[in-house]
């Protein structure tokens, strides 16, 4: 009989660490989350997991990494997945620092501690196509990377200390290069949440006008539970290495805004442009979508288009869920929370 496996998740709370969970403990899996203290509840992603016997909270901080080997030593993973990070892009313009200290010395905290064991675990790093910046699209593992923003410039540190640390002790540390992933547990913080919910919200009479930044940046969507799935294979692979995953497909904010408000039949038309841009209903001519300068970065990233070519060669993953499904599973999912 085969022996359990255990598995470590930082950043459990967030919605790829509640989807992880909750695919690892489909396959069998002991699951240990590490997550902030707070004196608020921030686990809802993971209420339908917290009953499971075989599912387990610490409190922890990526910052501190007395805590972080206490932990590991006392769990003793076969896996670990790092996904803890200051995951805003925006925010990260304000608090470089903090960013920097979260999303690259806490990776290095944690290699620290798989070095010094006897038993490393399979490591797990949630790297990011942020890291490209505007390089020219599609970008893939070869892509040269100039990041634009001091989310994307910590994840690249932390990026390389995977590799670094891979080539001088040994250790299985795979670096997942993952384009943007969404699902109807993304943060409200960011744009596609903020996009379906307000599509919601206006089906439901609640909300006139949705406010946005940029609707020209092109991004690589994808159903995040794939990429999840994507995470588990590449540690099965008999060696470390570092993957891209991606659709391979690239939308607009104005497509993915377009798309989600015909999941609720209103059509839309764009007049104007620049600040001036308008999403009107096609069918009543009331203004839906308006510009606000304030929601647009200090430096704009353009294209975002990642090549998954070497994943699916290596292991076989490819995306299931296409554009058009990953927009109206999350706008019917808001349409159902707003209604109760």
């Amino acid at each position: 009989m085969t022996a359990q496996k255990t598995a470590f998740i930082t950043g459990i709370t967030g919605q790829d660490g509640a989807l992880l969970a909750a695919f690892l403990l489909e396959k069998g899996y002991v699951v240990h989350g590490l997550r902030l203290y707070s004196a608020t509840d921030d686990a809802q992603r993971l209420s339908a997991l917290l009953p499971n016997p075989s599912f387990r909270l610490h409190t922890g901080d990526m910052t501190d990494g007395g805590s972080l080997r206490h932990l590991i030593t006392a769990i003793n993973p076969d896996e670990i997945y790092n996904l803890a990070a200051q995951s805003h892009v925006q925010a990260s313009f304000a608090v470089p620092e903090a960013t920097a200290n979260i999303n690259a010395l806490g990776t290095v905290r944690l290699l620290d501690i798989l070095r010094d064991r006897e038993r490393p675990a399979r490591f797990y790093q949630a790297s990011s196509s942020e890291m490209f910046g505007n390089a020219p699209a599609p970008q893939n593992e070869q892509t040269p990377m100039h990041p634009c923003n001091p989310y994307g410039a910590a994840k690249l540190y932390a990026y390389h200390m995977v590799r670094i640390y891979r080539e001088a002790y040994g250790l299985f540390a795979c670096n997942g290069i993952l384009f943007n992933h969404e699902s109807p547990v993304r943060g409200e913080e960011f744009v596609t949440r903020k996009i379906t919910r307000a599509v919601a919200a206006v089906h439901a009479g609640r909300q006139d006008v949705l406010t946005l930044g940029n609707l020209d940046a092109r991004r690589d969507w994808g159903d995040a539970r794939d990429y999840v799935a994507g995470m588990w294979i590449m540690l099965r692979h008999p060696t470390p290495g570092d993957y891209v995953l991606a659709t391979g497909e690239t939308h607009s904010v104005r497509d993915f805004v377009t798309a989600a408000f015909a999941c609720t039949g209103i059509m839309l038309d764009w007049t104007g442009s620049g600040l001036e841009e308008c999403g009107i209903d096609r069918a009543t001519g009331t203004p839906l979508v308006r510009i606000d300068p304030a929601l647009f970065r200090p430096q704009e990233l353009h294209t975002l288009c990642g090549d998954a070519a070497l994943a699916r060669r290596t292991f076989g993953w490819t995306p299931k869920t296409g554009f058009e499904g990953l927009v109206r599973t999350m706008v019917e999912a808001d349409i159902a929370q707003l209604a109760g």
